[in-house]
């Protein structure tokens, strides 16, 4: 169970929804609940739908921060599949697309076919677990921990390639809402809770990228004091306790 719950710190810290967070809330208790009553066949469903929304958060991250590069990727989905995706106004969209197809996606943060292979492969055992074929295929404890070990691998490996988006991102964020007069929320904190965390669902291990932003690079910057404030204070508020 401890190491399931790793999963937490790639799913988003807050959502633009209360819903969103209800509905992410709800399968974590599904998971905990059937896991503690070994009931592991279950648990695993709630365990890959968790899995599926971290990958349909760090495909809205693509489509939020390289708008170009998604339309591009949407190529061949089709007329009414581009249509939604390009219009969607939350990840769970995504939800409306064929799983093992939007996974093609992640080839935008170079993610080769061998990896979408095996991420899609997680997709076919969910379905195998879900239909009703007389078999049980997560009878045991071990079982099921074994999978999870798998899932939180494919994870970790997606939220590598996505570290550039999150940097692009970040550094957008800083040069473009530097000005409290020309942003949504005057107060620093409120704007990077708002525009940047919850726009961009971001998580913990997001967070982790920005906070090893190398401010200096933005230097030469004739707002470079103004973005150095927003920095700090984002810093401020989303560095870990060490208490």
């Amino acid at each position: 169970m401890e190491e399931a719950t790793e999963l937490a710190a790639f799913l988003p810290i807050s959502f633009q929804t209360p819903k969103e967070q209800e509905y992410i809330e709800f399968l974590w208790e599904a998971f905990e609940t059937n896991y503690t009553h070994g009931k592991y066949q279950f648990a695993f469903l709630a365990y890959h739908m968790l899995t599926m929304s971290f990958m349909y958060f760090n495909i809205w991250q693509i489509k939020q921060n390289r708008p170009d590069d998604f339309e591009k990727g949407l190529i061949g989905f089709g007329r009414e599949v581009e249509k939604t995706m390009m219009g969607a106004s939350s990840p769970f969209v995504f939800s409306t697309v064929n799983e093992r197809s939007i996974l093609r996606l992640l080839k935008l943060i170079a993610c080769d076919n061998g990896k979408i292979g095996t991420y899609a492969k997680l997709v076919d055992d969910r379905n195998e677990t879900a239909h009703p074929n007389g078999q049980i295929l997560y009878s045991t404890q071990a079982a099921l921990e074994t999978k999870i070990a798998e899932v939180l691998r494919v994870v970790a490996e997606i939220q590598a390639h996505s570290k550039p988006i999150i940097e692009n991102c970040f550094r957008a964020f800083l040069l473009q809402n530097h000005d409290p007069d020309e942003r949504e929320y005057a107060d620093d904190a409120d704007q990077i809770r708002e525009v940047l965390i919850h726009a961009n669902y971001l998580s913990q291990k997001d967070v982790e990228v920005c906070l090893g932003f190398d401010i200096d690079t933005l230097a030469a910057n004739e707002n470079f004091g103004a973005i150095t404030t927003l920095f700090d204070a984002f810093v401020l508020a989303y560095k870990p306790d060490m208490a």
